[in-house]
């Protein structure tokens, strides 16, 4: 009863939640002489904090309308074009000029774990002026009704494979985290069966390929608990009146009490700073504060089959790394991939994926050419800082671009030499 319990104080809590933003409305009024004083200001932050500590974060806009190329300034529109029940492959149509040479076309598979695809925003962003990218727009389980049926690791894996298919060929794709296990899984199976569609490269960033390799504390916590412990503890029934009622899920709002809590006294200060910035009246402090917590704020709900296949195959189990992973009663084998290259990508100071986990990959697929293979570490960033922030626009996404760009069709057929960024750790 849990999520029903959640669910009725989220709307116990709406009436005074309206008043606080009314209130907060009526202090920072420049009309009200109130919000031009010290004691005016504190009482509009107050309330602000109040409704913003109570409010249910909805899923955020990408708003990418525009990316910069040689040439200039072009549009850019959302387009889905790719649909199932649990995803929606979206599509950053650019508006480009008749003479703009091709450039890779990526598919770009957002983590399942707790926020929207939204978080990759600054990954798309950074791409964008350089290659074709569509990326996986996963949705909130209890928004999807129970006559859509389930969803588990078996139908994500089928859905990359579904999405590598659409795309069609000499197509690149790139996984942050979470789905690099089942991205790998998808690219094994399909060279295995000779699949035409499969992608010119794969590249893995701070994805956990081998957890038994330099643990976390998030490694630490699925290894000291049997599975049967997250199904007991964690595993909810989606409450009416939502689209997705009766569905068993792993709650967002349980998600993101984990992530709080992991970082509770920087985000304690968080609000301490916010709540100064709005007094002092420092607008551009206050502005940033607010665009992180939208994000990090916006969670989704995720299958309960999905949930706790992931964390017995990937957590517990280390199926992957020794072989024994299975998908629809099939073994997952990683050395039938020989034609996809590979770049594995990790941050030296991530507390998530620790290091070492990911570049695991390059061991298990022994068959991938040493030319067509390569590992990059990148100093001074931790998991979040691997696909966004200045390190990741300065230093990684040029090295993912040259590699795709060295293992596409056209560059493979002329034979072309990885043209690689030197520099930084690299194997």
């Amino acid at each position: 009863m849990f999520y029903q319990m959640y669910e009725l104080n989220h709307a116990a809590v709406a009436p005074m939640r309206a008043y606080a933003d009314a209130m907060r409305l009526a202090f920072r009024n420049p009309i009200n002489p109130l919000s031009h004083t010290p004691f005016g200001r504190a009482m509009g932050a107050g309330f602000e904090l109040f409704e913003r500590t109570t409010r249910r974060y909805s899923k955020p806009e990408f708003g990418l309308n525009e990316t910069s190329l040689n040439s200039g300034k072009v549009s850019v529109h959302e387009k889905v074009v790719w649909s199932r029940p649990f995803c929606n492959l979206v599509h950053f149509e650019r508006t480009l000029p008749a003479n703009h040479r091709p450039d890779p076309k990526i598919l770009i598979v957002a983590p399942m774990s707790g926020h929207y695809a939204t978080l990759l925003r600054g990954t798309v962003e950074t791409l964008l002026p350089k290659a074709e990218v569509y990326i996986t727009d996963w949705t909130d389980a209890r928004m999807v009704p129970m006559s859509e049926g389930r969803f588990d690791l078996d139908d994500y894996i089928d859905y990359v494979v579904s999405m590598l298919h659409a795309l069609g060929p000499d197509t690149h794709v790139l996984a942050v985290c979470q789905p690099s296990v089942p991205v790998l899984a998808a690219v094994a199976i399909m060279e295995e069966s000779d699949d035409k569609f499969a992608p010119s490269s794969m590249t893995l960033m701070g994805g956990p390929i081998d957890t038994r390799i330099n643990p976390t504390g998030v490694n630490e916590l699925a290894q000291t608990k049997p599975l049967e412990w997250f199904e007991e503890n964690v595993i909810m029934q989606v409450p009416w009146p939502l689209p997705g009622f009766t569905r068993a899920v792993y709650p967002g709002f349980l998600q993101l009490s984990g992530f709080m809590t992991m970082n509770l006294d920087r985000h304690m200060i968080a609000q301490k700073d916010f709540f100064l910035h709005l007094v002092k009246d420092d607008g551009d402090s206050a502005e940033r504060h607010r665009d992180f917590y939208d994000e990090y704020l916006a969670v989704m709900d995720m299958t309960a089959e999905f949930y706790l296949q992931t964390v017995d195959t990937v957590f517990i189990k280390h199926s992957l790394p020794k072989g024994e992973m299975m998908h629809r009663g099939r073994k997952v084998d990683t050395t039938a991939i020989r034609n996809v290259a590979l770049l594995t990508v990790e941050g030296e100071n991530d507390d998530i994926s620790g290091l070492g986990q990911t570049e695991a990959a390059q061991t298990i697929c022994p068959n991938i050419p040493d030319e067509m293979r390569y590992h990059y570490v990148q100093p001074k960033v931790g998991h979040y800082g691997v696909f966004n922030g200045s390190r990741f626009r300065a230093e990684i996404a040029p090295r993912i671009l040259d590699f795709m760009r060295s293992h596409g069709k056209a560059n493979r057929a002329k034979r072309a030499a990885p043209k690689l960024v030197k520099g930084g750790k690299g194997a």
